[in-house]
């Protein structure tokens, strides 16, 4: 099945998305872990049509039954790849979907990976994106900074380049899906906490809390879960290094994909990521309406 509506990312950008391309008849399929930041917000009292403060988990709950109500789909897991051929292919823990449009809206990049010197390597040791570098360290001796399957998925990825291969958790327990669990027999494990990165103008390896080192070539951060900037630095969508760009329509530079909500840099509000998630679906819904005419 192809949906013609794949919506990455729970918030009230990515259901706002989903209740308008239902309601357009358009086989819409939301995927993402309950976890919003709104869910954290005990009380919201500044958005339309509430007298009273309503709870964010309970305003996130009560869009979810309504996008539902209108036809979408709401599964929950977790995304580790985008890819781009005919039409577009979302690969989670668990499955692989595939859609003709896209909408990112998995809410802000990730907190940066706690480890000293991480800044000072970037590009130069450091790289967020398996499939930009992987191939500059064939047969090399590389780390993955990660604990989740989303570390899991990027050391298969550096496969292809080298089979010298570590995730590094940096302390964290790993936390990771079955099939993914049977995976990790193909890489080195090293569960130490990190004190920090070490290296002249190029980074050769990372300084254990006990005082040990492990020289490296190349570290690739996928600490936690994959952001929307993390897929935009593998499909190379634009970015200004921290938001997604769009333009009035929410479109990225590649067709159909858009993007909504907080990773664009807007405005950290309900109501703003609501009204993006609307005017990207209408742009959404040209599209496939064009694609089934001109099929």
């Amino acid at each position: 099945m192809i949906y013609d509506a794949l919506i990455i990312g729970r918030g009230p950008a990515g259901i706002s998305c989903a209740i308008y391309t239902a309601r357009a008849n358009l086989k819409t399929l939301v995927i993402g872990l309950f976890g919003s930041s709104l869910v954290k917000a005990d009380k919201v009292e500044n958005y339309y049509g509430f007298e009273m403060p309503i709870g964010g988990k309970e305003l996130l709950i009560a869009g979810e039954k309504q996008a539902k109500r209108l036809g979408a789909e709401i599964i929950d897991e977790e995304i580790v790849n985008i890819e781009k051929a005919d039409h577009f292919k979302v690969t989670t823990t668990k499955n692989i979907y595939e859609a003709h449009t896209v909408l990112l809206a998995t809410g802000s990049p990730n907190i940066k990976a706690p480890v000293k010197k991480i800044d000072k390597f970037e590009g130069s040791g450091v790289s967020y994106c398996t499939v930009c570098d992987g191939f500059f360290y064939r047969n090399k001796k590389v780390g993955v900074l990660g604990y989740t399957d989303y570390a899991v998925h990027e050391a298969m990825e550096l496969l292809p380049f080298t089979s010298d291969i570590t995730i590094f958790t940096n302390g964290m327990p790993l936390k990771l899906s079955d099939e993914n669990q049977k995976e990790l027999s193909r890489f080195s494990i090293n569960t130490e906490k990190i004190a920090e990165l070490y290296g002249g103008e190029n980074l050769e390896g990372i300084l254990f809390e006990d005082g040990r080192k492990q020289e490296l070539s190349g570290l690739f951060v996928a600490y936690g879960s994959a952001s929307s900037i993390s897929f935009a630095l593998k499909m190379g969508i634009m970015t200004d290094g921290k938001s997604i760009l769009v333009n009035d329509k929410m479109e990225t530079n590649i067709p159909g994909l858009y993007a909504a909500g907080d990773c664009t840099g807007v405005f950290k509000q309900i109501s703003v990521a609501v009204g993006q998630g609307a005017i990207a679906s209408r742009q959404m819904i040209e599209t496939v309406r064009k694609m089934r005419k001109d099929g």
